[in-house]
């Protein structure tokens, strides 16, 4: 990504939102943007690593430091390069604070072709090029695609509008677009929401586009979106309901799923559930592969791991554990 020079600030309009005769409460609809990308120093260091290469703001807003550990949690199988380039994925992250307080990273990651296999910048060729190479006695180096992600940080949980303006930015930012994608990332911080209310709200990242964003009526009542139906769907009612008793009694839930975006939707699901109650161990919807040794630990908990790692976890895991 180009690098950020200056992000110009608009005076935003007065907004004005009472209910019950008292303001609502306001909050930003983000609070960090970075980009993260493949480590090439650490490459040759056995497994790869990911590194922060753009963040803003540089400085943590006060009251809301920025979460640790997002090279991580965005690449939760690990930073591998691949032979083709891989079609874009979205998911959300959930980290949570030493407060308690959670954090929601969405995160679009696609595949850029900067890197080959000994370490210097590649060339896309054409096959009249490979040709000539071919006639020169010249080895090409093996071309490698490396992963790189756009991550959007946010207390709010708005799943596909952080998906839509990620999917704008990542538009602007490939097609090479005349929108400079540092106004595109400023007006995610400018823009301020209800908490609650139920209210719809209107609003442009400066590109063109249109965001209707629906504030939740209440901002106790969970907001399950199509999660609770698609565990239903997925597991059926017996063995979801033998979930619920389970968080409830407090056992170990480990969910495990091919999708990112399905594990995050069934722990969403199984918490929404327990509403009024709220779950007080450890959740965490997407679990990186550097951290599976949290699954031998005594305490109750809800987890999501990838299914590449199915070998691993049962490893891991008591026996005692049901699968279904």
């Amino acid at each position: 990504c180009q690098t950020w020079l200056f992000f110009g600030r608009r005076k935003n309009a007065e907004l004005c939102w009472y209910f019950s005769g008292k303001a609502a409460d306001m909050a930003r609809l983000a609070d960090y943007f970075t980009v993260v990308g493949y480590d090439q120093e650490k490459a040759g260091s056995g497994e790869g690593c990911g590194k922060i290469i753009q963040r803003f703001p540089k400085k943590d807003w006060e009251g809301t430091a920025f979460p640790q550990g997002v090279e991580m949690f965005c690449q939760p199988g690990g930073w591998r390069l691949s032979r083709e380039r891989k079609a874009p994925t979205f998911f959300t992250v959930v980290l949570t604070d030493i407060d308690s307080d959670r954090h929601y990273c969405s995160c679009l990651t696609f595949y850029e072709a900067e890197v080959n296999l000994q370490g210097s910048k590649s060339i896309e060729a054409d096959g009249d090029e490979d040709e000539e190479a071919e006639e020169d006695g010249l080895i090409q180096p093996a071309q490698v695609f490396a992963p790189k992600s756009l991550i959007l940080v946010s207390r709010l949980d708005y799943p596909e509008i952080f998906r839509g303006c990620l999917g704008l930015i990542y538009t602007v930012y490939i097609d090479n677009l005349n929108f400079p994608l540092e106004g595109l990332v400023a007006n995610l911080f400018i823009f301020q929401v209800p908490v609650a209310g139920g209210s719809q709200k209107l609003f442009s990242l400066g590109a063109g586009d249109r965001q209707l964003i629906q504030t939740p009526l209440n901002d106790t009542l969970p907001v399950t979106y199509k999660s609770v139906a698609l565990l239903f769907q997925q597991l059926g009612i017996q063995n979801v309901l033998s979930l619920f008793c389970a968080v409830l009694t407090e056992h170990k839930v480990l969910f495990h799923s091919s999708s990112y975006q399905r594990l995050g939707e069934a722990c969403r699901a199984l918490e929404a559930l327990m509403f009024p109650l709220r779950y007080s161990y450890p959740y965490i919807p997407i679990l990186p592969s550097r951290l599976l040794e949290v699954l031998s630990s005594p305490t109750p908990f809800v987890i999501g791991v990838h299914s590449m790692f199915q070998n691993e976890i049962q490893d891991l895991v008591s026996s005692h554990f049901n699968y279904f």
